[in-house]
């Protein structure tokens, strides 16, 4: 006779977890840094995309822009 086993811990025999875990990881920015789903990001044209927090970085980084007081 074979011997049964609730779904719930068969999968978490296999995964680790007793139930599927929704990822919340959406990818990774142009500055390295992981994405979120419901994160603020930037998409530009060539492609890249780039988190909220991050844009000044890529800006000066990447695209050479200064940053100035006018006077």
């Amino acid at each position: 006779m074979q011997d049964l086993e609730h779904p719930a811990i068969t999968r978490m025999l296999r995964t680790g977890y007793p139930y599927q875990i929704e990822s919340e990881h959406w990818g990774v920015d142009a500055c390295g840094d992981e994405i979120l789903y419901g994160d603020t990001i930037y998409e530009f044209p060539d492609g890249e995309v780039v988190l909220e927090e991050n844009i000044w970085q890529y800006l000066i980084e990447n695209l050479g822009v200064v940053r100035k007081i006018a006077e």
